[in-house]
């Protein structure tokens, strides 16, 4: 028989877990059923599905009720701090759609097929324990052959799950929220670099932003040209993805281009067993354009290999040119994207090809000048990856966490 101890504990506290049924450890209230009817342009902030995301609260698409309604329908009230559950398709990606209520959702009335979570047990370790993948994975199973697929209480109630005293309970809810938090100031960092980088590439490629060079003169003027006047085109040839393997080349695949990489590669993830004689590979400073997709906005995506040697699959458009490639993916990406989507040709499968991105007007300053850009964007771009890299650090320690402190 499994001992009720989990793996990591607190030294002050021993003795096996209590095994309870859910509904002796929480409970959901239900939101009241508005009508959309009741809809207005301003008032009392109205939490529906989408306002709830996994582990945070989403104001995209923020939607609001009559004033008059916050004293009429007070027992919808929700305050800052509460937990609310999405209901209807409770769970993505094997997460549960589960977030604290923060702020800026304080005093908004909760709507149906939204739950907010109840416990007379610490309701921070609650909120834990419902993001643990063996607890979800419980709910998900009773859940299933409903479509969509609704959670609520009769379908739950009766699985079961092992929990501590509450001075346990609080102890490990305090030290997850102090990772949660940490995450969430990470989240946060990236957030702001990446409009910070907006922000920057719409000036730069404005123009209202200039540099001068090392004798404090301005740069020549930026001169129109097509992308064919300064480019040579070819492609890659065909990798499947029986191709791929362990060992063998590193490579890159036309779809990966829009979902894995972005305006700059310096290592890729995958590999294939093809023969040298069988691929094309990359030099330092192509550039490389999807020649397929499933829309021509997939197709609009630029990325400059910084490395000799990637084998570049087919349906790859490449690109060789003397200009700076890292300035010209930044700038083909940022300013030249909806053009570029135009291009594209197609119904079920959307192609682009170097016939047509050979017409491409750019305006380029001079090299100098693409230098000290791509600079500062990389530079951005590099800080974003390394928040990006402690970010899923700490997401995995989390993780590592709500598999050791539970049983």
């Amino acid at each position: 028989m499994k001992n009720k101890v989990p793996k990591l504990r607190f030294p002050e506290f021993s003795g096996e877990w209590e095994e309870k049924k859910f509904h002796s450890i929480f409970k959901i209230f239900n939101g009241y059923a508005f009508s959309s009817s009741d809809s207005r342009s301003n008032g009392i902030r109205w939490v529906k599905i989408a306002d709830v995301g996994i582990k945070k609260m989403k104001e995209d698409s923020l939607s609001f009720l009559p004033f008059d309604y916050k004293k009429k329908y007070s027992n919808f009230l929700l305050n800052e701090n509460d937990y609310v559950l999405a209901l209807t398709r409770p769970i993505l990606n094997n997460q549960l759609k589960i977030a604290k209520v923060n702020s800026n959702f304080h005093n908004s009335l909760l709507n149906q097929r939204v739950g907010k979570l109840e416990s007379n047990q610490n309701i921070d370790f609650v909120y834990q324990l419902l993001q643990r993948n063996n607890i979800v994975s419980k709910i998900e199973v009773n859940i299933a052959g409903s479509d969509p697929p609704n959670l609520s209480p009769k379908e739950i109630n009766n699985l079961k799950t092992n929990i501590p005293s509450l001075p346990e309970q609080e102890k490990i809810a305090n030290f997850l929220s102090s990772v949660d938090i940490k995450i969430e100031k990470l989240e946060k960092k990236k957030e702001l670099l990446e409009k910070y980088k907006k922000g920057m590439t719409q000036k730069l490629f404005s123009q209202k932003l200039r540099f001068k060079d090392e004798n404090g003169n301005d740069y020549p003027k930026w001169e129109e040209k097509r992308l064919g006047e300064i480019a040579k085109f070819s492609k890659g040839k065909n990798i499947t993805k029986t191709d791929i393997s362990e060992e063998g080349f590193e490579c890159i695949r036309y779809g990966e281009l829009y979902t894995k990489y972005n305006e700059i590669i310096k290592e890729v993830t995958s590999k294939t067993n093809l023969k040298a004689t069988e691929l094309v590979f990359s030099e330092m400073g192509d550039i490389i354009i999807p020649a397929s997709g499933e829309t021509a906005i997939d197709l609009a995506t630029a990325s400059c290999v910084l490395k000799n040697g990637i084998a570049l699959g087919g349906d790859i458009n490449i690109i060789k040119t003397k200009e700076n490639g890292i300035f010209l993916s930044y700038y083909m990406n940022n300013s030249k994207k909806y053009e570029i989507a135009s291009l594209a040709q197609g119904i079920s499968v959307i192609h682009i090809y170097n016939s047509q991105l050979g017409l491409l007007k750019l305006s380029l300053p001079s090299l100098p000048e693409q230098e000290k850009i791509a600079n500062i964007l990389s530079s951005i771009d590099r800080k974003i990856e390394l928040i990006e890299e402690e970010l899923e650090k700490n997401k995995e320690f989390k993780k590592g966490l709500l598999q050791q402190m539970f049983v």
